[in-house]
């Protein structure tokens, strides 16, 4: 499997950081959320899947103190930048060039930030979501920070209008708005947080919605 994030959001990496504020409603408060849920009981393993430019990794590492992440991403671009950016954390760090779909190693925690509806066949992410409930430890948790947008219309309207909101009062065009949402409708796949909270349960987990925005939502799976 091999994804280009500079190819799918047309965008130069280097200008993600800046440039998914612009495009996601509620980004950051998803990825503070979902940080304080994957640091909490200082675990001693975490991976984070599609881990990109290590956004999450760093709160996540910023709010322990020995817990070790494992970023794991299919774009050398992205790694490259996350290397920069969590230099300071020292042995604490471990990148990985690979996929979500490739074996995984046992974990206290895995998560993912704005990666898993890259799975775009719901079987699949089953399936996915199952290997992730098999490697994780007793008490390990799930925790996925994601777009979940409702099935039925008008509810997936609505969220996607207030996404092409958003872009328009961080200065993107409304007319490029609707082209970015388009663009990504070639790699993505948003579920429903019913399908989503479904899937995780599946797994074998105990599954709930910690926060839900306007598009994005961080959901966990406990493992007993």
């Amino acid at each position: 499997m091999s994804h280009s994030v500079s190819q799918h959001l047309r965008i130069d990496t280097a200008e993600y950081d800046a440039i998914i504020r612009r495009f996601i409603p509620g980004y950051e408060e998803m990825i503070t959320r979902a940080a304080a849920l994957v640091g909490e009981g200082e675990p001693a393993l975490v991976l984070d899947l599609g881990a990109g430019t290590g956004a999450l990794s760093e709160q996540v590492l910023t709010r322990t103190t020995a817990t070790r992440v494992a970023l794991w991403d299919v774009d050398p671009a992205m790694l490259d930048v996350a290397r920069h950016r969590l230099a300071r954390f020292g042995s604490r760090v471990d990148f990985v060039a690979g996929s979500f779909h490739d074996p995984l190693p046992a974990a206290d925690r895995i998560m993912a930030s704005l990666a898993l509806h890259h799975v775009t066949d719901l079987a699949a992410k089953r399936v996915l979501y199952t290997r992730i409930g098999a490697v994780l430890r007793p008490g390990g948790r799930f925790v996925n920070a994601d777009a979940t947008v409702p099935r039925e219309a008008p509810r997936n309207a609505a969220v996607y209008r207030a996404v092409i909101d958003h872009m328009g009062a961080n200065g993107i065009d409304v007319t490029r708005a609707w082209q970015h949402l388009e663009e990504w409708s070639g790699e993505d796949r948003y579920y429903s947080l019913k399908e989503e909270l479904e899937s995780i349960t599946g797994a074998g987990l105990t599954a709930h919605c910690a926060w839900q925005g306007a598009l994005v939502a961080v959901t966990v799976g406990r493992k007993s």
